[in-house]
Formats: C-alpha cells, structure tokens, sequence
C-alpha cells in the first residue's frame, strides 16, 4: 500500500487526466475544482509556472502539471481545470487535462510504485491504483515541487 496517501483503510481520491492518463490524488489536499480562467504571468518563474489566478480574493499560483511533469504542452480546452490544493501548506493551482470524479479506494486496491518506475521524473508517483480494470497513478504532492520551488510559490 502506498505510504502517505493514507494509514487508513479507504481514501478519497479525485481523478484527473494528463496525457490521456488518468492520476489520483487524494481529496484531503484538495480545496476545490474550478473551470480555467484567466491567468495572470509572472516574470522570473519556474518554466511550469502559469502565473497568478485571483480566486475570491486570494492569490493563488497556478502551475501546469504537465509542463511540471515532462509532458508535452497541448492546447487548452473546455474540459481544462486548475485543481486547488494543499502542498505542504501552500496553496496551489494545478492545471489538468480535464477531471472525472472521485471515488473511494481501499489499501487492497493500491500497490506500491513498480521497482521499474524510480527515475527521478517519476519521484512524485507515490503509488498505482487498481480499480474497476482502470490503472490510476497516484501523485504524492507534497514531492511534485521541491523546496526552492515550494519556497518560491508560497512567495508569490
């Protein structure tokens, strides 16, 4: 069983797509889902910062998690969300392909990250999910950014 998603025996994980796969995290670090809007640049970010979003009154950094995570950069659409949450508390905007739903997993349906997938692009994988037939990678956020980064973000 994956070691930070959760010591408990069932978890709430919100799925999203990148890359047409489907990722999980875990709903405790999410603080809402909202359509893409317009995002402010910042000079002198990290190459996978966005910007700025102003959400009720709060500026929030916006990352692309794709552009973070190694994958080609696609053009934006109707299904494009920026996923609000939790990393190491600081809060932040995730940009993803689109997002599906959420459901339960219990720790029989989680299993380690394969011995195969330890390059350090995929350091953020905390495990792999098994349910319904359906393969969902799940992402430790608290490992997408590293400290300078997280520092940097919380900055803005």
């Amino acid at each position: 069983m994956a070691e930070n998603l959760t010591n408990k025996s069932e978890a709430q994980i919100v799925i999203f797509t990148l890359n047409q796969q489907q990722y999980g995290v875990d709903i405790a670090q999410v603080y809402e889902i909202i359509r893409m809007t317009d995002i402010t640049k910042i000079p002198n970010t990290p190459y996978f910062v966005e910007g700025v979003i102003n959400l009720r009154g709060k500026i929030i950094p916006v990352i692309d998690l794709r552009k973070r995570l190694g994958m080609p950069e696609v053009e934006r659409d109707k299904a494009t969300r920026i996923i609000v949450v939790d990393v190491d508390g600081i809060t932040v905007g995730m940009i993803v392909d689109s997002v599906m739903e959420v459901f339960r997993l219990n720790d029989v349906e989680i299993e380690s990250t394969p011995s195969m997938i330890n390059d350090i692009d995929s350091s953020f994988i905390q495990g792999i999910a098994i349910k319904d037939e359906r393969m969902i990678i799940l992402l430790d956020l608290n490992r997408v950014l590293k400290g300078e980064e997280k520092e940097a973000l919380a900055n803005m």
